[in-house]
This record gives structure tokens, sequence and C-alpha cells, in this order.
């Protein structure tokens, strides 16, 4: 595994003007996550760097126009400035030596000395997985994303995804779904939501307890270079990450790489083989990834440290059951292959309904013909969409949600 900076630059007490000094280097061209920790790690305190000389600045390995920046007073205005959208925005930051700042992430090669975020920055050092897949889903990896995170997240696991159409989006749908905790990774600014319909989103994971977090200042927009970055952050603060849809050639597998390369667990949900994007998990598969049908597929395979965690705070939330409180709590959340009690009718209906292929109302209704008249099917349509059995999709299509 590469060097960490963990081991040179860890928690240490932060004072605000060391925090200036932080975003200061992060805001100064030229300094990429690396350089910019590796010059933190030889000073005493970052707040030093503001009042080096440019000798110094340029021995901490900072290039020639970099520590002319910082030198010339250039660097402190920006950090000020930035500091002040921060405070406009209802936002905060994170410095690498932080106490808040996740330790899972401090132990990649290169991570953000900086951290944008919105709520609740306590979820950031807890087990969480992370679930990234297309933007395009079919009706099956919607309803495996969705479902797969509200069974996770109604046991503690701290749901982590990009917040991206698609598999990301469902990702977090399902956490809160749950009541459960979910954190959105942005490849923009704090103040940038992207992609715009998920504005609603966004308030509904700060509002269920969750956090917005970006390594990118305020107002960075959304370019596709920074999405590669976000991924390192998503696998690097996860003890594993879940793979649901991807073709050839996607972002997911930047992300499954990184899980990889820092020794994270990587798990895959297998996909119809016609399907393009079933290539992404069902390669991982055949490389070692996990299968993974249910929850517990993941929950089996979670490292010891991150099950007794997890068990703890269960056992917390439940009154002191112990380490069966992972069983109890959440134990009606579902399973890929659960059957589900429910009257005749909407039994019929459901067999008719699959949730890898939407089906259109008027088939519907052609198929149940001389079974049960129309009034009975918009009946139970109704009633199987209340129960989250199913979901209508555009043009009066419905799928299976499991």
């Amino acid at each position: 595994m590469a060097t960490s900076f963990a081991e040179v630059s860890g928690p240490r007490s932060t004072t605000e003007q060391d925090r200036l000094a932080w975003l200061a280097l992060a805001l100064t061209p030229g300094m990429g996550p690396t350089r910019t920790l590796r010059a933190m790690s030889r000073t005493q305190t970052p707040a030093d760097l503001l009042r080096m000389p440019l000798t110094e600045l340029e021995s901490l390995g900072l290039p020639a126009t970099a520590a002319q920046f910082v030198h010339d007073g250039k660097a402190l205005l920006a950090a000020e400035a930035e500091m002040q959208r921060v405070v406009e925005q209802g936002a905060g930051i994170l410095t690498h030596d932080c106490e808040d700042y996740p330790q899972r992430l401090r132990e990649i090669y290169d991570p953000p000395p900086v951290l944008w975020f919105r709520g609740e920055t306590a979820l950031l050092g807890l087990a969480g997985i992370a679930v990234v897949g297309t933007r395009h889903p079919s009706p099956y990896g919607a309803g495996m994303a969705q479902m797969l995170s509200r069974d996770l997240a109604s046991r503690g696991v701290v749901i982590l995804s990009g917040m991206a159409r698609g598999v990301d989006t469902e990702a977090h749908k399902g956490a809160l779904e749950t009541k459960g905790k979910t954190v959105a990774v942005w490849g923009t600014g704090i103040d940038v939501i992207y992609p715009k319909e998920n504005k609603r989103l966004a308030e509904q994971i700060l509002a269920g307890g969750g956090c917005l977090l970006s390594e990118f200042p305020t107002g960075t927009f959304p370019a596709p270079q920074n999405f590669p970055l976000r991924n390192r952050v998503l696998s690097g603060m996860s003890v594993g990450v879940l793979v649901i849809e991807a073709a050839e050639h996607s972002g997911t597998r930047i992300t499954a790489r990184c899980a990889m390369e820092q020794n994270r667990d990587v798990y895959a949900v297998p996909g119809n083989v016609t399907n393009k994007n079933a290539w992404g998990p069902n390669t991982l598969i055949k490389q070692g990834a996990k299968l993974t049908a249910t929850w517990e597929d993941v929950w089996e395979d979670l490292p010891s440290q991150a099950r007794i965690e997890l068990e703890d705070r269960l056992a917390m939330l439940a009154g002191g059951s112990g380490a069966g409180g992972a069983a109890s709590l959440g134990g009606g959340a579902a399973s890929l292959f659960a059957e589900q009690e429910m009257p005749p009718t909407e039994r019929l209906v459901y067999s008719h309904l699959r949730a890898d292929e939407a089906t259109q109302l008027d088939g519907l209704i052609e198929r149940l013909e001389g079974e049960l008249p129309s009034a009975e099917i918009f009946t139970a349509l109704f009633e199987l969409e209340l129960a989250g059995r199913i979901r209508q999709m555009p043009g009066k299509n419905y799928v299976r949600t499991f």
C-alpha cells in the first residue's frame, strides 16, 4: 500500500489561523494535495507558513510561483475571501489535521487537504459503504440500488454516494426512506448543486441528518476532471464499495479501481449479460469482487472492526439488545428472493411484473383479461405501489422494487 501522510500529519490542535493557512495553501495555484500535505508536515504549526520568508517556503517544496503567491499575501487574501463565502453558504471546512476529518480518508495516498461540508460531520468517521453505478440504470439496477441502500442504512451503515443521476440518486433515496444516514460527495463546490434536479434531494439529505461534502472551493462548476478526483474520496471514506450496473468505460470503474488500490472491499450486484451496464459488475465479480444480492452479503463480509462498531451502535439504538440488534432492527427490510405476504389479487398482479423490465399498463390489463377486471387491477397496483413493492415509471409502466 502507498505511503500515507497520516503518519506525518495526523490530528493536532487547530486554531483559526491554522485553518486559514490550510485553506490558503489549498487555494494556491500549482499546489495539489500531495505537495500541500508534504509542505504542512514540515511546519511546526500550519500558521507558520503564512509568516515564512520566500526561501523557507521554497525549502518546503513549493514551486517558485506558488511560494511567491503565498509570500505576497495573495494566498491569505484568497483564503479569507473563501472563508467568507463558506460562512454565507451556512457551510464549513475541515482541514486535514482536524479531529473530525475522516480517519479512513487520511489513510489514502493523496487525501484532500481541505474538505468543504454542510451537515453532520460526525457521520464521516462512521462505517460506510459507497454505492456507485451508471447514470442510466435499468429498472432492476435502480431497484437494487434503492433496496440494498435501504437495508444497509436500516442497520446503521452510512450510505455514501455522489448524488449523480441514476444509481447514486436511488442509493441516497433508499437510505432516506428508512431514516438512515447518507453522505453525498460532490464533484462541484458545496454551493453548486449538480444535477440541478437533485436540489430537493440535497435538502432531504441535510434534513435527515446527513452530510454534503466536497474537496472543491465554492463556485466550482461540474468540470469532467473533477469527478475522478471525487471518486477516490468516495472509496477512501468507505469500508467498501458496492457497484450496481456500470458500462465498460465509466467513472464507476475508476471508483472500483481506487477502492482496490486503497485496500477497500469491493461488492458487485450481478446483472443480465445482455445489458451493457452489466459488464462492469460482472467483470468485477470475475476478478474477485463479492457477488451481492442482499444486504447480508455485504454485512457478513464487513471488516471485523466495522461490524463491531455497527453492532454496538445498533445495540444502543435497540435499547441494549446486543449483537442481535443487527438482525432485529429493520427486520422487515426487503430481500431479493423473499416472498412477501399479500392479498390474492395483489399477488396475481405482482406475479405479472418484473424487476428488470417495465410492464405497460395496457399490456398488463390484456394479460389479466378474464382473470381480473380493470378496476381491481388499478386498485391492486395502487396498493402495491403504496406498500413500496412496485414503482410506477413514466408512461404508465410498472416495475417491481424487489
